[in-house]
């Protein structure tokens, strides 16, 4: 981890966190710390700053840190996911965090296999945890917003003109004729399918709510690779 994330839980005192677990086994076996030594620390949602070890063992690590430091700005990106299968998402996860995606939206479209919504990977503490690898890795401290749309219709007919706004509203698609755009300087609405992308009948209808269809080229991509290009190539 390139950031230590700390929670006000973690602090008996305002300017003192006390660790334990995966952040302290982190500590010891990958930077193979030593009292004395400074580590990047955040508070989760909050700033970021540096902290100085004053006690480590086995057991705890104990920090005396200063936060003084905003976090990176998050990318004016709403990303619409069809809900892809549980080991990928819990990537995926990972991959907006660390690339500071602003908004997720999971929702349902027709390749999008049912038991999916009953995965566990889908509960709030599953998703965070994911989320916190990634915050951990890019050096932020702000979770994405996270919203699950199970009905693919009613959220687009009724919900996603609101939500996009006046972004650039874009949906990726394979055989689409006009490439994506590169270094996109405003808000924008992307919408990915799962394996397979999404069956024409949801193209038009996202087209019909103004989104255009875009490309990467020849090449099929899996949705974790599209993810990680699209939002390369769009900021």
């Amino acid at each position: 981890m390139n950031l230590i994330l700390l929670t006000p839980e973690d602090c008996p005192q305002s300017n003192i966190a006390t660790l334990s677990g995966r952040r302290l086994q982190h500590v010891l076996e990958v930077h193979q710390a030593q009292v004395g030594q400074q580590l990047r620390v955040g508070m989760l949602s909050g700033l970021m700053g540096n902290a100085e070890i004053i006690h480590l063992d086995k057991q705890s690590l104990q920090l005396r840190f200063e936060l003084d430091q905003a976090p990176p700005p998050k990318l004016p990106l709403t990303l619409l996911l069809a809900l892809p299968r549980p080991k990928m998402l819990k990537r995926i996860f990972q991959t907006v965090a660390t690339m500071g995606v602003d908004r997720v939206v999971l929702m349902n479209s027709y390749r999008v296999e049912k038991s999916f919504w009953d995965s566990p990977f889908l509960q709030p503490d599953a998703i965070q945890e994911q989320l916190i690898l990634g915050l951990e890795q890019g050096k932020d401290t702000v979770l994405p917003e996270i919203i699950l749309e199970k009905r693919f219709k009613p959220f687009v007919e009724d919900r996603l003109t609101s939500l996009a706004g006046d972004s650039l509203k874009l949906v990726a698609h394979p055989v689409a004729e006009q490439p994506c755009p590169r270094d996109v300087q405003q808000a924008v609405t992307l919408a990915i399918g799962c394996e397979g992308g999404f069956i024409p009948y949801e193209v038009n209808l996202l087209a019909e709510h103004g989104f255009t269809p875009v490309g990467l080229g020849e090449r099929i991509l899996r949705v974790e690779t599209a993810v990680t290009a699209l939002i390369g190539r769009l900021f």
